[in-house]
């Protein structure tokens, strides 16, 4: 049997290390503290069954009775009978440990794979998206020291969302032309395991990093647009409807979500108008994308609105919603936080965004198509920069 690799051993290591905080705390009566601490060990400890389940079913065993022993510990509230199950979980989960070490090694997989299962392009604009609502948030500069925290919780989520759609779509990226057959899975450079594996953890890290140096609201938020990429979107609707983009858009537009929960600490309804951008945004960009692409995704069947509805709908529904994101984009001035600063920039880029959508309207090419492709991308980043500057300018 193939040992698990770095990255669940490094897992399972700081499950162990957290149960362990978690036993001393209790025993010392800190209270609150232990709280903290028993929480943080949760998402390791899901990754570490999830990972058996799916790749490693010798390792399964150990790693559920961890959890469980764990979750029972938790549950009993008397003192004693409370420290030593928690003691119990502590050497069940050094038992999970300690078979993640156990097996044949396998190869390692290039660096450059793991960054390229993170998609750091798409990544990127999403970090620019979430740091834009920190800055509306704020009504201002957010610290510095918030800002790369909840950065750098949003940069492991999203790679690791990212390497799960990896492994899920590895069957259809080899069907669907040059662009994804040389990802690392559909090559086969890497084996599937490893990538589970690896986006697993930056999931679990992800919500360990925002939950104890943020705030809770913030690590549940980027776990929900975690969850909903992967299981929703991926897993489900990417397959079955051609509405997949619509309703799968809305993982896209968690970022400015969690950036607004972790200045303010919660959600208010200036922070839906920066999901409602994001989310009105997504069909456009996307098929047009989709436009450019449509040959290979018929060849992996997927349900894409160009294959489904054909060229002449498909350019209907991107004007549509560009008309309606514009309208959306310039709420937030007449009913929100954002001045005359943000207002001129929502203006002058979703009027150009309007041109392009109409111009590929009248004239379904493929330069047209790659021309709104490619602005829509500048488009976003660009109204999120606005966005960051109104209020210092204001």
């Amino acid at each position: 049997m193939p040992r698990p690799g770095a990255w669940l051993r490094l897992t399972a290591l700081f499950a162990s290390g957290a149960v362990l905080l978690a036993v001393v705390s209790g025993a010392a009566s800190l209270g609150a503290a232990h709280r903290v601490l028993a929480a943080l060990a949760l998402p390791p400890l899901v990754a570490l069954v999830v990972a058996a389940r799916l790749a490693h079913p010798r390792l399964l065993a150990p790693a559920l009775g961890a959890l469980l022993l764990f979750g029972l510990a938790a549950l009993v509230t008397a003192p004693d009978v409370h420290l030593a199950l928690s003691a119990v979980a502590f050497a069940a989960t050094l038992v999970a440990t300690a078979a993640t070490y156990r097996g044949k090694d396998v190869p390692r997989a290039a660096w450059r794979d793991y960054v390229t299962l993170t998609k750091p392009r798409i990544m990127s604009l999403l970090l620019v998206t979430g740091l834009g609502a920190m800055f509306v948030g704020a009504k201002g500069a957010p610290s510095a020291w918030l800002a790369v925290v909840t950065m750098s919780g949003l940069a492991l989520a999203c790679g690791g969302a990212s390497a799960l759609n990896h492994v899920l779509d590895r069957d259809i990226d080899k069907l669907m032309g040059k662009r994804t057959r040389a990802r690392p899975l559909a090559a086969e450079r890497m084996p599937a395991a490893r990538a589970l594996e690896f986006g697993l953890t930056l999931s679990a890290f992800s919500f360990v990093l925002l939950a104890s140096l943020v705030n809770v609201l913030t690590a549940v938020l980027a776990l929900v647009g975690n969850l909903f990429y992967v299981l929703v979107y991926t897993r489900w609707l990417k397959r079955s409807t051609p509405q997949n983009i619509v309703i799968g858009g809305a993982a896209g537009a968690v970022p400015p979500l969690v950036g607004w929960a972790a200045v303010t600490g919660n959600l208010t309804l200036p922070a839906l108008w920066l999901f409602l951008i994001v989310f009105f945004w997504t069909p456009p960009h996307f098929w047009a994308l989709a436009l450019l692409i449509r040959r290979d995704y018929e060849a992996a069947r997927i349900p894409m609105l160009p294959v489904v509805r054909g060229v002449r709908e498909t350019t209907r529904q991107i004007v549509l919603y560009a008309v309606v994101l514009v309208g959306v984009t310039v709420v937030p001035f007449f009913w929100g936080p954002l001045g005359v600063v943000y207002l001129y920039a929502a203006l002058l880029l979703g009027g150009a965004f309007i041109w392009l959508a109409l111009r590929l309207r009248r004239n379904a090419t493929s330069r047209g198509a790659a021309l709104l492709f490619h602005y829509s991308l500048l488009y976003l980043a660009l109204l999120f920069v606005a966005m960051a500057v109104d209020p210092l300018l204001g």
